[in-house]
């Protein structure tokens, strides 16, 4: 309960920055649906925003919530992001992609002019790589994928749901590597990238520009260096 608590308040404190006429990217995941929790508390009291969303569940949540959804694919670039992370560390490098949505993720958080993560304190660490790096794959390029993959270090693990390949919003598939170490998630993000049929990996080096971290109920405004 005290770190589902911690969620809230890191939602909360980044809900602060919404401003009124913003187009807001709202990512996926228990930490992100306590920022659509308070964003409808504040539309609800006349705060006007429009908002893109990072996956179907993300939707379903927000339009519930009386929040205003526009389609992303009309857009070039939003005003803010925020989401939340599977790991972070102090220069605000990140892993996401637990929950299934990392490229969306990165589009949205790409496009905005700025992105804020949240979390509780137990996603804080020293440097990233405890964390497993999901990356999502043309299913065409499945066993290639795999291949390449361990080429590169990893454990990759094809990930399952209900005993069947889990399959993302665009219907295509995640693997999740994990890593003996990750000593340059900068190297190993474009080794990443340049595997035909990668479509996306969750490692977020450059888009993070604020974290809000919480912590046993204090919060921790953090700057990307």
């Amino acid at each position: 309960m005290a770190r589902d608590e911690d969620k809230r308040l890191a939602a909360l404190a980044a809900a602060a920055e919404v401003l009124p006429g913003m187009v807001v990217g709202l990512g996926t995941g228990s930490t992100a649906a306590w920022l659509i929790y308070h964003l409808a508390e504040r539309v609800r009291d006349g705060l006007s925003i429009t908002a893109v969303v990072t996956s179907h569940a993300t939707e379903r949540a927000a339009r519930g919530a009386g929040i205003a959804i526009l389609a992303f694919d009309d857009l070039a670039a939003i005003d803010l992001a925020i989401d939340g992370v599977d790991e972070i560390d102090d220069q605000l490098w990140a892993i996401k992609g637990a929950g299934g949505a990392m490229l969306r993720e990165k589009i949205v958080a790409t496009a905005a002019r700025r992105m804020i993560a949240i979390a509780d304190g137990s996603k804080r660490c020293a440097a990233i790589g405890r964390a497993s790096v999901p990356v999502e794959i043309l299913p065409f390029a499945r066993t290639f994928a795999l291949d390449r993959l361990k080429a590169l270090g990893a454990i990759p693990t094809l990930r399952m749901a209900n005993d069947r390949p889990f399959v993302t919003d665009q219907d295509n598939l995640v693997i999740d590597c994990s890593f003996s170490a990750l000593p340059d998630p900068a190297a190993m993000a474009t080794q990443l990238a340049a595997i035909p049929g990668v479509l996306g990996h969750g490692l977020f080096l450059s888009e993070i520009d604020t974290a809000y971290i919480a912590e046993n109920g204090q919060v921790v405004r953090m700057l990307r260096p």
